[in-house]
């Protein structure tokens, strides 16, 4: 197996079960959590490694010849490990070439970057992948007894994150600390940040469609995170995906298939229904989260992703820095939409340039 983002929330939990099942670990691939990195390399004695940076090759504890920097080095290293299992739990569009070079090689994608869908889903067409996010690894196991014809809609679930009880108004005032404090889920800062306001329920819509094809999509918050994707059928009937709220259950769905009918055993903690006071479901609020409105005109276009997505990283790293507002964030994507309003894309080098451009217009924001 080949780890892009080991030393993330998913990288490490994706390790935790490599060791615990004895996976091999070929490659491990991380941003600049050096000292992390080399306790991975001591454990897992992969062959290849890379890094994001080149000033940090000299820290790392491994044969120099076999260690990449970069995006360019994270494509080396896919083409020169044999393994086909690839998770790519890179965070945001820094993990997209990464996926497209695992599709090029007919590699198989365990993908946490959800990005790389939202972005350039059209271009993914076609490649080996078995989703991480805990809503999409619900609904492929939901989807695998039944045919399309017989689904009339499918939902993932919102925690609601850390502002679920906030009032809007209060929503001007809040800081990053208080928007990292998720109430369930143990995550990185980005995709924390992504929950707060929404935007990951947005993403996965699409992310879903691009995996099932089925573009009757829809959100609903259950603040426990319990129920992680439901299915509606034509007849009126509803299956549930249930677990308490850990991704290793995702995970193992993605990288151990085989290793849990070996050896099976509990991944996760199961739950108790008896403990279960009462389960809630609640619309998404869209004068709160505003950018899950965008649902419908992001389905109709999806090359509107570049933009969304560029203009959100932009905004939540600003936001993380103390340089702009919690609502600052919907509100610079919204201009961004409106300032990139005609987007047509046909090839991958668009995207790219896109994604430069926004993001150059969104550092000029006031």
């Amino acid at each position: 197996m080949i780890v892009l983002g080991s030393t993330g929330s998913i990288g490490r939990n994706a390790l935790f079960l490599a060791q615990k099942f004895s996976l091999q670990v070929s490659a491990l691939a991380c941003g600049r959590n050096v000292a992390l990195l080399n306790e991975q390399i001591a454990q897992f004695q992969p062959k290849f490694v890379c890094i994001s940076e080149d000033a940090d090759k000299n820290a790392v504890k491994f044969d120099k010849k076999r260690l990449f920097v970069g995006q360019s080095g994270l494509e080396n290293l896919l083409e020169s490990c044999d393994d086909e299992l690839v998770l790519n739990a890179i965070v945001g569009f820094a993990g997209l070439r990464a996926s497209l070079k695992a599709k090029a090689l007919n590699k198989h994608l365990a993908l946490a970057n959800k990005e790389s869908l939202v972005i350039a889903g059209k271009f993914l067409k076609g490649a080996k992948i078995t989703p991480i996010d805990s809503e999409h690894s619900a609904l492929n196991f939901l989807l695998k007894a039944h045919k399309k014809s017989e689904i009339s809609r499918l939902f993932v679930t919102a925690s609601g994150g850390a502002f679920f009880k906030f009032k809007l108004k209060d929503l001007a005032f809040v800081t990053p600390q208080m928007a990292l404090k998720h109430p369930n889920w143990l995550m990185g800062a980005k995709i924390t940040i992504d929950s707060a306001t929404m935007i990951n329920k947005l993403f996965e819509v699409i992310e879903a469609y691009h995996l099932f094809g089925i573009r009757h999509i829809d959100a609903l918050i259950e603040p426990q995170s319990l129920i992680h994707a439901l299915c509606e059928f034509k007849d009126g009937g509803v299956s549930a995906f249930l677990s308490n709220a850990d991704m290793k259950l995702a995970i193992s769905q993605a990288i151990l298939p085989s290793a849990k009918i070996k050896n099976p055993q509990n991944i996760i903690k199961k739950l108790d229904f008896v403990t279960i006071s009462k389960l809630q479901f609640h619309s998404i609020n869209l004068n709160k989260y505003p950018l899950f409105a965008l649902k419908d005109e992001f389905l109709a276009n999806l090359d509107l992703g570049v933009v969304i997505n560029a203009a959100n990283e932009i905004k939540v790293e600003q936001f993380l820095a103390g340089k702009c507002g919690f609502l600052d964030i919907s509100k610079g994507i919204f201009k961004a939409l409106k300032h990139f309003q005609s987007v047509k894309i046909s090839n991958l080098d668009e995207i790219f340039e896109l994604d430069d451009e926004v993001r150059k217009f969104c550092k000029r924001l006031r």
